[in-house]
């Protein structure tokens, strides 16, 4: 069975809506009021939550130009040094409180993920509610025992993992303590291709390990998003942008303000539509039975005259007898002059049919005589 977990008050799991986070990562452009205008854009389109990350490039890695150092090709950042790249992208850490108190005042949680133990102490003093840990960084047992020790919910995407590195990190976090968690199905491609996504792993990861799961989506475009909500997802994050126009590491997979809170609609809609296991007829659609087949005398009868294919036929609309009695009805006689276009019903047949059989007469209509 798989589990449910809670950031503040908000449930995250099966049955809940979905929690959608906005990642704002580098697309902030290193403008403070650029940052400000994302989380307001954010709380606009719908997001449950807005996403940083705290690190500044020598927690990350050195400034060093060897060839290990510099990002090859395959990448939208082929080229730079790790370090210039983490220099562009990361989040002063002196805007992140300003910008949790901006995100909660319009509604949202507002919560980070660290790259190193610094930053998690950092995230502690500003009473982030939740912490999330990066594809990257899922092999990183020590700070994986950082986060779990908080106490905090722990959500982790899982790109790049292999099961068994994916079950040793859960191992580590539910052992230093980590008892809300929740897991991403990540492709760590950026942007990540649909045939890469592999979004049945989802359902497969929440029965595994008992935890709501949900998508870190690096695709262009809603797609892989809603089609994961129909596959169980209790989680998505998408990267977020005032405009794709503005240059930046991130920029070119993050949605616009219009696409994001288009996602949020279509991921709402997606779970009215799971709705639950039923065969009942739903509202909308009783009101549609009227127009289901049933039998009808398509010739003016007189009274004595034999019912056949010829005068009897199942048409539309569904007022007289179910098509299935057309058998029993053929070869009878008509009880009285009967006018083209009346619904066939039993007290019309000589002989009578049985009265179970003519209490089936009008079999859309209920006993207000309004149609079903």
């Amino acid at each position: 069975m798989t589990g449910e977990m809670t950031i503040g008050s908000r449930v995250i799991g099966p049955g809940s809506p979905t929690y959608v986070i906005a990642e704002m990562s580098a697309n902030h452009g290193q403008r403070f009021e650029q940052a400000v205008e994302i989380v307001k854009a954010a709380a606009l389109a719908g997001a449950d939550a807005v996403k940083l990350q705290t690190y500044t490039p020598d927690t990350l890695t050195i400034d060093c130009d060897k060839p290990d150092f510099r990002i090859g090709k395959g990448t939208i950042w082929e080229g730079k040094t790790l370090h210039k790249l983490y220099g562009e992208a990361f989040t002063p850490w002196e805007w992140q409180p300003r910008l949790k108190e901006l995100a909660e005042s319009l509604g949202m949680h507002c919560f980070s993920t660290p790259f190193d133990d610094t930053a998690v102490d950092f995230l502690e003093r500003m009473d982030v509610p939740a912490h999330k840990i990066a594809s990257f960084e899922l092999v990183d047992s020590g700070l994986l025992r950082k986060v779990a020790r908080t106490s905090k919910p722990v959500i982790m995407s899982t790109g790049m993992a292999t099961l068994a590195e994916i079950d040793e990190a859960v191992a580590t976090l539910r052992a230093a303590g980590c008892v809300r968690l929740a897991l991403l199905k990540c492709t760590s491609a950026y942007p990540a291709l649909p045939e890469e996504m592999n979004l049945r792993t989802i359902p497969d990861l929440a029965r595994r390990y008992g935890v709501p799961a949900g998508l870190s989506d690096h695709t262009m475009g809603i797609a892989a998003a809603t089609t994961a909500v129909a596959l169980g997802a209790c989680i998505i994050e998408k990267h977020f942008t005032l405009s794709r126009a503005e240059p930046g590491p991130d920029s070119v997979f993050s949605l616009e303000p219009g696409e994001f809170k288009a996602m949020v609609a279509a991921v709402r809609d997606a779970e009215k539509m799971l709705g639950r296991v039923t065969y009942e007829v739903s509202g909308h659609e009783a009101a549609s039975r009227v127009f289901r087949r049933s039998l009808y005398v398509v010739k003016d009868l007189k009274k004595g005259e034999v019912f056949s294919a010829e005068n009897v036929r199942s048409i539309r609309p569904g007022f007289g007898l179910p098509p299935k009695k057309l058998d029993a009805v053929l070869g009878r006689r008509a009880v009285r002059d009967v006018e083209r276009g009346t619904p066939l019903e039993g007290a019309l047949v000589d002989p009578l049919l049985p009265v179970e059989m003519a209490s089936e007469a009008g079999f859309c209509r209920n006993k207000s005589g309004v149609n079903q």
